[in-house]
């Protein structure tokens, strides 16, 4: 058809509407690809265009057609070319005003149809020549724009070219027609019922590519939001919408959906790690499906933890961001104890019975499950069933092995019992005795004070365990009535019964919870020092861990008192350790569990493709200061550096703040006991002076020298005391001091 059409831009064509008009426009470009053409015209003031198909534009405009360009269109004769002008337009707009009004003269019109006839004309007026429009070339720009306003006697003027606003019905071949006679003319308003539906076909056949686009669009969209209501009708039929977390709950169900769910079972073999880390998940609480918090947490195998995070866009869409975790074993809410220590702590047993050192941690936030882990059930009524715990199912292989395969070692066993609070050790098994920390001349850590209990069977053990559950430091919080604030270590010790010296050992903490390590910028200082140590127990901890799988490397067990009593446990090729993460499921406790994650990948980085032990770390080996700092501060420094996420300048600084502080305290305490005891022999020199005074020939001079030097060495001790006092009081107001400046740092980096 595109072949056999004459047209070029700047002809001017006639194009109906889709109202049904018919008026002149010109042709301002071609699209042979799409087999249609563009046409602009001039209309109430503005140039307007379109797109429309060629095949439109032919049945409009026959003239185009060349002779014998189509064989099967019949002849017509060609119209004469239109020049749109803005009379035309303006005559245009004032018939659609008036189109009520009768024509009064004649005028010619053209149909769609390509037939015309004479009608009716509305009464001439002065007439203006119409200007003509002058064709551009192809690729240039046509001015469209109208001529000068005329005067307004001649805007009414009658044109042969101007086109009524309204469809005229095409002329009908009837008799009186053909007699010559004249046939009256059909109402107008059955002139356009008539041409509606020719008028509206029409306009469908000749939409432009634009527009059907443009409707596909609009139908995608209505199909999609269609499928999107019949989803959300079968959320609504499945899920409580009146939960304000029933959409996230729905897109995690979607999403386990299409898991394929292997759990952990007794029957999966145990694999040796010298380092092994692993997470469980607890239940949700009753207090937590009271709430209706919902489970964000999803254990697929025995390897992998993923967590839904629950997100918001800018625009408060609702999403799910799921974050995959790798470990060595992965434990769901219907793990049994029994289940977990098969994994983790039963395969160090036999660890100890070798002359190694073994240690199983419980690592997580308050009321993830740390203390049930360890410890053993808790019943309704907030009783421990401490038989179920790792405690004691530990101490029960213990005497297991020592009774039958070890039983020529010729070993006994002993239990001792304490808990690290703010950098204090107190003794549980000794009614809660305060305990130094020292180093001896091996540069072996001691314990000064610690009560080592003989056992004979696990019932002994079973009762100084529930002795020192119930002496354990504790508060209440959100998350639990009783929640542990401190780090409470219950050790199993082989020794051997000639030379009374330590075999094996086997230590099982449970860490107070991680939260807690981020109150160093509380208002109480209690509170802070509780933080701080917790916080840096915990990164210490760490990087003993990771130095274990690294030969050579430092380990930075100074920077903390967990650390310094459990540095035996790190040290020498048998030595092994495990990590059981915590976790709590409900969506209130979604950051938490992600930090937890986030500190037990980092003990051990597994890939993801299999384990890897021993991996390196980008600390540097042999990393130790030696710039005339305190080691405990030379260990500060260099987790600083392994941990530069975590450990700001401002921390570090109130971290070494602490540790100088808690010297002191220790120095100070030491200091006054001295004192105590010297006081009390103080009170006998007190009653030898004042018996002097009893004999009547008593040497006076003598008694004031002897008075006089006595009072001299007590001002003396409480001189020395009161510098010390002093010195301890201005670290204190150091340390308030440079807590404000973390409060200040924390509240920056929150804006």
């Amino acid at each position: 058809m595109s072949e056999q059409v004459a047209m070029k831009i700047g002809v001017n064509v006639d194009i109906q509407r889709t109202d049904g008009r018919v008026h002149s426009a010109v042709i301002s470009g071609l699209n042979k690809d799409t087999k249609s053409v563009t046409v602009e015209w001039y209309e109430k003031g503005e140039t307007k265009g379109k797109e429309i198909e060629m095949e439109a534009i032919v049945s409009l405009n026959p003239h185009l057609i060349p002779p014998g360009g189509d064989d099967n269109a019949p002849e017509q004769k060609a119209a004469p070319k239109k020049i749109p002008t803005k009379a035309a337009a303006r005559e245009e707009e004032a018939m659609e005003q008036d189109d009520d009004d009768p024509p009064s003269t004649a005028s010619s019109y053209s149909y769609a149809n390509g037939n015309s006839e004479n009608i009716p004309e509305r009464k001439p007026q002065a007439k203006r020549p119409a200007r003509r429009a002058i064709p551009s070339r192809q690729g240039e720009k046509r001015n469209m724009a109208p001529p000068p306003d005329p005067p307004r006697a001649a805007q009414k003027a009658s044109s042969a070219r101007s086109r009524p606003s309204y469809a005229v019905a095409p002329k009908s071949n009837t008799p009186s027609q053909q007699n010559g006679q004249p046939e009256p003319a059909p109402a107008q308003s059955d002139s356009r019922k008539s041409l509606a539906p020719a008028a509206n076909n029409a306009a469908a056949r000749r939409k432009s590519n634009c527009v059907k686009e443009v409707e596909k669009i609009k139908q995608k969209r209505e199909d999609r939001r269609a499928a999107h209501q019949a989803i959300k009708q079968d959320y609504e039929s499945s899920y409580d919408t009146s939960d304000p977390n029933w959409e996230f709950l729905a897109m995690i169900g979607d999403f386990r959906s299409n898991l394929d769910y292997r759990p952990i079972t007794s029957s999966d073999p145990i694999e040796n790690h010298r380092i092994c880390v692993c997470v469980r998940k607890r239940p949700l609480s009753k207090k937590e499906v009271g709430k209706k918090e919902a489970d964000v947490i999803t254990v697929p195998n025995k390897e992998n933890v993923i967590v839904h995070e629950p997100k918001l866009k800018v625009d408060l869409t609702k999403y799910l961001e799921n974050q995959q975790f790798r470990f060595d074993y992965a434990f769901d809410e219907n793990a049994t104890n029994n289940v977990v220590y098969r994994y983790t702590a039963q395969p160090l047993v036999e660890c100890i019975f070798e002359g190694g050192m073994a240690t199983c941690f419980a690592y997580g936030q308050t009321g993830s499950g740390k203390t049930h882990t360890m410890g053993g059930d808790f019943s309704s009524k907030g009783q421990q069933d401490c038989s179920k715990g790792i405690y004691l199912l530990a101490a029960k292989d213990v005497f297991k092995l020592l009774n039958s395969r070890y039983k020529k070692l010729d070993l006994s066993v002993g239990a001792s019992f304490f808990e690290i609070y703010s950098g204090k050790v107190f003794d549980l098994l000794n009614d809660k005795a305060k305990l130094r920390v020292l180093e001896d001349h091996k540069n072996q850590v001691q314990v000064v004070g610690l009560r080592e209990q003989v056992v004979t069977n696990a019932d002994q053990v079973l009762e100084l365990i529930q002795h020192g559950n119930n002496v354990r430091t504790s508060g209440q919080t959100s998350a639990n009535q009783h929640s542990s604030r401190s780090h409470a270590v219950f050790q199993i010790i082989l020794r051997q019964r000639v030379r009374n010296r330590i075999y094996g050992k086997f230590s099982l903490i449970d860490l107070a919870g991680n939260e807690r390590g981020a109150d160093t910028s509380s208002s109480d200082r209690n509170t802070r020092m509780e933080g701080a140590e917790i916080n840096k127990s915990l990164l210490a901890l760490k990087e003993c861990i990771r130095a274990l799988g690294r030969k050579g490397a430092h380990l930075p067990f100074r920077a903390s008192k967990l650390t310094q009593v459990l540095r035996d446990s790190f040290i020498g090729d048998k030595s092994r350790t495990c990590m059981i993460s915590m976790i709590s499921p409900g969506m209130s406790c979604c950051e938490h569990t992600l930090n937890t994650l986030r500190y037990a990948d980092r003990v051990k980085e597994l890939g993801p493709g299999g384990p890897v032990e021993g991996k390196s770390s980008d600390v540097a080996q042999n990393n130790f200061p030696v710039d005339g700092t305190s080691p405990q501060n030379s260990d500060l420094a260099l987790l600083k550096t392994s941990n530069a996420e975590e450990v700001t300048e401002e921390l570090l600084t109130f971290h070494q703040a602490m540790n100088k502080m808690q010297e002191m305290e220790e120095v100070l305490v030491d200091e006054y006991k001295a004192y105590i005891e010297e006081s009390q022999k103080w009170v006998q020199e007190d009653k030898k002076l004042f018996k002097m005074t009893d004999n009547v020939e008593y040497d006076v001079e003598d008694f004031a020298k002897q008075l006089d030097a006595y009072l001299a060495k007590r001002h003396q001790a409480i001189s020395s005391l009161r510098e010390k006092v002093a010195a301890f009081r201005q670290e204190i107001q150091e340390e308030e001091t440079l807590s404000k400046n973390i409060k200040s740092a924390s509240n920056v980096k929150r804006k």
